[in-house]
């Protein structure tokens, strides 16, 4: 009898939890939809700036910017996006993984690197082991906009820009599909003009004014905010997708689980009820008896 109430108790509470995972899915699949569109709409803005500093370099090839300096290195920055919550899977362990490899790549040529990292779960793995993080922030807000992530982008380009680093790298999750995410590490300074090929419009036609470095030195660093940001919204959108796999895994798995204890349920019912037959056949043969 006691393995009987063991069994109820043990279908009752994962019952009680495949309830609650089954809504985190729900709610999983709203904020990726909702991740997805505002991850999307980004897209074509960063195309397009990167087409007008093509264009622009193309017709400005005098003038050489900061941001395009190679410089010697003896320290780069790593920027890290990561997530404030669990539950989504290998997530932030794969893109940490390829991390710790750039990290050694640059320590076994004695270059040491400081971390910048976007997300508590980020924080809680690089602050436990050796590694130096200069700037950390939690992602405080649910609507996480482009002016909220302002100090966090400054902290690292100011680092930069007085050469305390001479490299600096974003790393994320680029979002392919739901079940497709790809942990990216991309060099962000100095910036290669490889990276602004096959951006060109061939249909240029702006016309601009005022000092020509002043402009090239804005869509810079625009262009650099914007792609920090775009990155967060597109790991934002994996963290969303991730989780909803995982709480859907555990949904599926919690009722495989409660399937075999259902027939584990009744199967101790039926040997219970079997053996009381038998205890009251038994009984009821020796009354006769006398």
């Amino acid at each position: 009898m006691s393995e009987i109430k063991e069994v109820r108790n043990k279908i009752k509470c994962i019952t009680n939890t495949q309830k609650i995972t089954k809504a985190m899915e729900m709610v999983s699949i709203s904020k990726m939809k909702k991740a997805e569109v505002k991850m999307n709409s980004g897209r074509p803005y960063l195309k397009t700036i990167k087409e007008i500093i093509n264009n622009f370099i193309s017709n400005n090839t005098r003038y050489q910017h900061v941001y395009l300096e190679q410089r010697a290195v003896k320290k780069i920055g790593i920027i890290i996006i990561s997530t404030d919550r669990g539950l989504c899977g290998s997530l932030n362990i794969s893109l940490f993984k390829k991390i710790i490899q750039l990290i050694n790549i640059y320590k076994n040529k004695n270059v040491m690197s400081s971390l910048f990292i976007l997300g508590s779960k980020g924080v809680s793995y690089f602050k436990s082991s050796i590694y130096d993080i200069t700037y950390y922030e939690k992602i405080i807000t649910k609507n996480y906009t482009f002016f909220d992530c302002l100090n966090f982008i400054h902290s690292s380009l100011e680092y930069y820009n007085t050469q305390k680093i001479d490299k600096l790298f974003l790393s994320y999750n680029q979002f392919k599909n739901t079940l497709i995410y790809i942990p990216v590490i991309m060099q962000l300074l100095p910036l290669s003009k490889k990276i602004f090929k096959g951006n060109k419009n061939s249909n240029w036609d702006y016309i601009y004014e005022s000092n020509s470095g002043i402009l090239l030195d804005t869509l810079l660093n625009d262009y650099i905010e914007s792609q920090i940001y775009q990155s967060i919204l597109e790991n934002c959108t994996c963290e969303q997708a991730s989780r909803m796999i995982s709480m859907k895994q555990a949904t599926d798995n919690s009722e495989d689980l409660i399937k075999k204890l259902r027939i584990l349920y009744n199967k101790a019912r039926q040997d219970n009820i079997t053996q009381e037959l038998t205890e009251i056949i038994s009984g009821a043969n020796a009354v006769s008896l006398y």
